[in-house]
């Protein structure tokens, strides 16, 4: 009996132990709760829809494929149009037109060159005949300010056909 009542004592002061642990988190909840309330802020006003009207639906859409009297139509202008695979590229043909700049113009022997800056940081000089570009592009024409090309690119019909492209002299 006696140990009974001994435990009972010990549990009894290990309960009042306990009492004042937390006395900082009981008071921060107590402030928390005298502060004065927040104020939320109303929903945005709801704006209703307004229905578009698409003005291309009687066009051909981009991911049909072509009828056949179109088919026929593009294939005839681009008769005989085909790179020459047989010809040696140029070191230029390995960059596309976006990494390539026209930097300037030299004349030597009555021949007018382009200075062509490639992505890596190298200048190349370009004239008439020399071909650039990761799309058979040839120089057709060189002047001060620009320089006149025509790729040949795949007409996705399994034929070819020319692009013209100008590079200007882009000045800083």
């Amino acid at each position: 009996m006696m140990r009974r009542s001994v435990l009972v004592v010990a549990l009894a002061l290990g309960a009042c132990s306990f009492e004042g642990q937390h006395q900082d988190l009981r008071d921060y909840i107590e402030e928390t709760k005298r502060r004065p309330l927040g104020r939320i802020e109303p929903l945005p006003e709801f704006r209703p829809y307004k229905a578009f009207s698409y003005g291309a639906i009687k066009l051909r859409s981009p991911f049909e494929r072509i009828k056949e009297e179109q088919k026929q139509e593009f294939i005839g202008s681009s008769a005989g149009v085909e790179p020459d695979f047989a010809r040696e590229r140029e070191y230029l043909e390995g960059y596309s037109m976006a990494e390539l700049k026209m930097v300037g113009t030299i004349e030597k022997d009555n021949t007018l060159w382009a200075l062509v800056n490639d992505s890596d940081g190298g200048v190349h000089r370009v004239t008439t005949g020399n071909y650039l570009g990761k799309n058979h592009g040839r120089v057709i024409a060189a002047a001060q300010g620009q320089l006149d090309i025509v790729e040949i690119i795949p007409d996705n019909l399994g034929g070819w056909v020319e692009r013209p492209r100008v590079l200007k002299l882009e000045e800083e």
